[in-house]
């Protein structure tokens, strides 16, 4: 976060949030106990003697009062508060309204309503095994043309998903064309468990393959279920692969890190504008086979943490490409409208004191992937098979490795 003075600082931000139901209150100085504060410890009565503030309560107060058309309030106060994190210059505080909230909130809950059906357009391109979906017989390559009778044939995957989620029914009517056979089908919805993450046994070997998307809130639950099962096949050693990987939970990575380290292990630090804190594992519990992370150039942010965890307190090796270089850490803030406010808090520094932030991780064997050169010919795009170089030289390096 800049230390520099803005003017309206996150007091600011955090006042505009209540500031309906406060604005009249602060002005006239009724609220003057310290019991009534912002989730962050401030009282109001402190916030009530920040002349900036001040000032810009005047201008709201004027502007709402004076000015010659009518004011949407809301959207002006959204529009103050997303100004404020522009203010900021700073990419990862952003203000984010109900709708992308709540996109990003499935991804890192990990968990969705649904019915366990991958769209393009209108067309199923995959069905999620043990799903609504899979039990009724919906199969990849229907088309869907109605939900619950009404018409869908000019929506998009998107319209097409929120009105699916959107009902309050427990059960959907969908119709779809199948080998321009017109069927209907009754299917459940639920809440379903988002895959954070895919793992198998290399072909003809003893090493085990895990792939993590994302950092969701129940990517615990299951690395642990993914490792035991690889146990069970005989994996004696491991290629955690991260590439592609934008974050999402920090504590994600932590929990992952803790199933490797030895107690007492640091797995990172992180740094605010008061203090250093240092995150140790405290978990008794640890891995002692060889490992091998993979990484790439977006590769970002808790898949930095935890393959720097690996790298410099477990001993693991990196291979791969430089990772994004996101050495920041963000807190939510979620207003009574469903929007968010999402600002950096902190940075993270891996064991050996490193801050990643722009430069990235630089893996221990650099292996970039083959362009792709494709060919046009005629209307249609030549197909390219594309090695992967960097897993196969995970593959060729674990080998080494005992």
């Amino acid at each position: 976060m800049n230390n520099k003075n803005h003017g309206f600082n996150l007091f600011s931000v955090i006042v505009i949030i209540f500031l309906s139901s406060v604005i009249s209150a602060i002005t006239t100085g009724v609220i003057v106990n310290n019991t009534y504060k912002t989730s962050s410890g401030v009282s109001y009565n402190e916030l009530a003697k920040d002349e900036d503030l001040s000032e810009f309560l005047d201008v709201y107060s004027t502007i709402t009062s004076n000015y010659y058309e009518n004011i949407d309030k809301k959207k002006l106060l959204e529009s103050a508060v997303e100004a404020m994190t522009n203010y900021l210059d700073d990419s990862y505080t952003t203000y984010m309204d109900n709708n992308e909230r709540e996109s990003l909130a499935e991804k890192l809950e990990g968990t969705y309503k649904g019915i366990g059906v991958t769209i393009n357009e209108r067309t199923i391109e995959d069905v999620t095994k043990d799903s609504p979906a899979e039990e009724v017989g919906l199969q990849k390559g229907d088309v869907i043309t109605k939900v619950d009778d009404i018409d869908v044939t000019e929506y998009d995957a998107a319209k097409i998903a929120i009105l699916i989620k959107s009902s309050d029914k427990e059960t959907i009517k969908l119709t779809i064309l199948r080998a321009e056979q017109e069927l209907e089908f009754n299917v459940d919805l639920k809440e379903l468990i988002l895959p954070a993450l895919s793992y198998k046994m290399i072909d003809n070997s003893k090493t085990g393959y895990i792939y993590i998307s994302i950092f969701s809130t129940n990517i615990k639950d299951q690395f642990k279920n993914a490792l035991n099962e690889l146990k069970k096949q005989g994996m004696e050693r491991l290629i955690l692969d991260v590439r592609e990987n934008s974050g999402g939970y920090l504590e994600g990575a932590d929990k992952i890190a803790n199933m490797f380290l030895k107690k007492g292990k640091l797995i990172y630090s992180l740094k605010d504008k008061k203090r250093t804190e240092k995150i140790y594992d405290k978990t008794k519990s640890y891995l002692d086979i060889p490992v091998v992370v993979i990484i790439n150039n977006n590769s970002a942010s808790a898949s930095e943490i935890l393959a720097a965890a690996l790298k410099d307190s477990y001993g693991a090796t990196i291979v791969g490409t430089n990772s994004f270089g996101k050495g920041k850490v963000q807190q939510i803030y979620n207003l009574e409208d469903g929007s968010m406010v999402k600002y950096t808090a902190a940075k993270w520094l891996r064991p050996n004191g490193d801050c990643v932030d722009k430069k990235g991780i630089t893996p221990d064997i650099y292996v970039e992937l083959p362009k792709v050169e494709q060919t046009e010919q005629t209307e249609q795009v030549e197909q390219t098979t594309i090695v992967d170089t960097q897993l196969q030289k995970a593959i060729e390096h674990i080998n080494t490795l005992q």
